[in-house]
C-alpha cells in the first residue's frame, strides 16, 4: 500500500492482493519506522465497517486508519471503479480530502515492477 500526503489530502493506493485482503480480513496496514526506538513508527491502515455509511478517519499518535463502508469496498473491488473518495470537514481548518484507490500499472515500467497492480486501461499514457 502506498501512502501519499500532500497538503490536506491523504491518498492510499492498494495493490490487487491488498484489495483482496481488505475484503477477506477487513483490514490492510503498513508501518513506517522513523528511528530505532519502538515508539518511532507510524502505522497507516484501511479498514471497512459494515455499519458505516461514509468514509471516516481514526487517528492516534502512532496510527492513522481510514474506515470505509463495507458496501462501498465491495462495489469498488468488483468494478473498474478507480477509487473511493470523501471530503471530511474540519470546521474552521477546512477539509481533508481522503482518497483510497487501486494501484494501476505504470505503462513505463517493466512487468516485474508492475507485479500485483491493476491493469492500466489508459493506453499511451505514462505515470
Amino acid at each position: 500500500m502506498k501512502l501519499r500526503i500532500k497538503g490536506n489530502s491523504l491518498r492510499l493506493r492498494l495493490l490487487r492482493s491488498e484489495v483482496d485482503q481488505l475484503l477477506e480480513v477487513g483490514r490492510v496496514e503498513e508501518k513506517i519506522q522513523f528511528a530505532p526506538a519502538d515508539d518511532a513508527s507510524l502505522t497507516y491502515a484501511v479498514e471497512h465497517d459494515h455499519s458505516g455509511r461514509f468514509i471516516s478517519l481514526r487517528r492516534t499518535d502512532r496510527e492513522i486508519v481510514v474506515v470505509l463502508p463495507t458496501l462501498d469496498v465491495e462495489n469498488w473491488a468488483r468494478r473498474e471503479q478507480v477509487g473511493i473518495y470523501e471530503s471530511l470537514g474540519l470546521g474552521a481548518k477546512g477539509k481533508l480530502e481522503v482518497l483510497v484507490e487501486k494501484d494501476f500499472a505504470c505503462l513505463d515500467l517493466s512487468d516485474a515492477e508492475n507485479k500485483d497492480t491493476f491493469p492500466n486501461l489508459t493506453a499511451g499514457a505514462t505515470c
